[in-house]
C-alpha cells in the first residue's frame, strides 16, 4: 500500500503561481512512477503530468506544457507540481497518483491521494 497526501492548493488570480506537493508513505516511493491528474466540476478526470521513477522522464498534457513542471525528491518521498501562469481553466481538484508504469491514463495508477482544490480567478 502507498498512502498519498496532497497539499498546496488554494485560490489564485490568473497569471499567478501555485506549488502542489504530494507526500507518500508506505512502500518504496522510488519504485513508483507518479502522476498528477485534475477534475473540474462536471468533467472527467484528466491527465496533467507524469514523472518516471527516477525523475529522468517527464510528460505533460498539451494544456499545461510550458506552464507546469513536475518533479520529485525520492529522498523526501515527495512529488511536486509547480504551476505558473495559471488560467481560470486550470480550476479543478488536483490528484496525485502512484503506479508501476508511467503513463497518461488514470487506470494505469494504483494509488491516489484525496485531492487538493485549485481555484483560479479571472
Amino acid at each position: 500500500q502507498v498512502q498519498l497526501v496532497e497539499s498546496g492548493g488554494g485560490l489564485m488570480q490568473a497569471g499567478g503561481s501555485l506549488s502542489l506537493s504530494c507526500a507518500a508513505s508506505g512502500r518504496t516511493f522510488s519504485g513508483y512512477a507518479m502522476g498528477w491528474f485534475r477534475q473540474a466540476p462536471g468533467k472527467e478526470r484528466e491527465f496533467v503530468a507524469t514523472i518516471s521513477k527516477s525523475g529522468g522522464s517527464t510528460y505533460y498534457a498539451d494544456s499545461v506544457k510550458g506552464r507546469f513542471t513536475i518533479s520529485r525528491d525520492n529522498a523526501k518521498n515527495t512529488v511536486y507540481l509547480q504551476m505558473n501562469n495559471l488560467k481560470p481553466e486550470d480550476t479543478a481538484v488536483y490528484y496525485c497518483a502512484a503506479g508501476r508504469l508511467q503513463g497518461t491514463i488514470a487506470t494505469m495508477y494504483d494509488y491516489w491521494g484525496q485531492g487538493t482544490q485549485v481555484t483560479v480567478s479571472s
